[in-house]
């Protein structure tokens, strides 16, 4: 029995933004391996284990997966929006590496819509230039870091999408970005919140950047600031494609 690994992103919450590509691959697995809340977004059925596990342990889960491919499993291993987007597929491949002895896993990984693009098509076009996203968790990297790419990429003008922008154990994490960034742009820089994309219980709000509150934002919430062109037109935001 030849076994495989499937990196899948679930989207960013919808059922309608699951790829038809990830659901064939859902329906074929005997295994689905996650983050405790992504793989409550698979539905259980007959001969399909759910391994969910807390999201502390990426390597461990990867390391698992792998491990039931080699013995002829079929593991599908589950991340929201895409799976390369500060998600699995680093994960696994880190694993590989890791341990040579997986090397001739059959693994693919199948993209998922982000929840950064799902936030900017609701806010309108606010990556309709060049963009950078940021994860500004500081628990696989230092704060330092993180804030020398945020002065660096306001200073080359880039429009930005931020994830896992504040949490009940990081606190004061995006009133340190706020500050950062007031000191590099301009105060009427337009900033959007999108909470829940595509969900239910969805919210957008676009305010700018001095009037901004770290409490606008938390873990279920993407934000995007746009560049020194970025403008609202009616209820949207966008960016506009010309430079100039």
């Amino acid at each position: 029995m030849t076994g495989w690994v499937v990196i899948a992103g679930l989207g960013p919450g919808a059922a309608a933004m699951v790829t038809p590509e990830v659901t064939a691959a859902l329906a074929d697995a005997t295994d689905i391996v996650g983050y405790i809340p992504y793989v409550a977004r698979v539905a259980p059925r007959p001969g399909l284990t759910l391994h969910a596990t807390d999201n502390r342990v990426e390597l461990d889960r990867a390391t698992h997966a792998l491990q039931m491919a080699q013995s002829g499993q079929r593991v599908v291993v589950v991340s929201s929006g895409d799976p390369g987007v500060f998600a699995m597929a680093s994960a696994i491949f880190e694993a590989v590496e890791a341990a040579p002895e997986f090397v001739d896993v059959d693994i693919r990984v199948l993209p998922g819509i982000t929840a950064m693009l799902a936030a900017a098509s609701a806010i309108g076009a606010p990556l309709g230039h060049d963009f950078c996203a940021i994860n500004l968790s500081d628990n696989l990297k230092p704060w330092s870091l993180i804030e020398r790419r945020l002065r660096l990429a306001a200073q080359a003008d880039l429009a930005m999408a931020f994830y896992n922008p504040r949490s009940a154990s990081r606190p004061d994490t995006f009133t340190h970005v706020l500050h950062t960034l007031r000191q590099e742009c301009e105060p009427t820089r337009l900033i959007s919140f999108a909470r829940a994309v595509s969900t239910p219980d969805q919210q957008i709000i676009t305010v700018t950047l001095a009037e901004a509150q770290p409490e606008m934002a938390d873990m279920r919430t993407v934000v995007i600031l746009g560049n020194s062109a970025t403008r609202r037109v009616g209820r949207h935001v966008y960016t506009p494609r010309s430079v100039g």
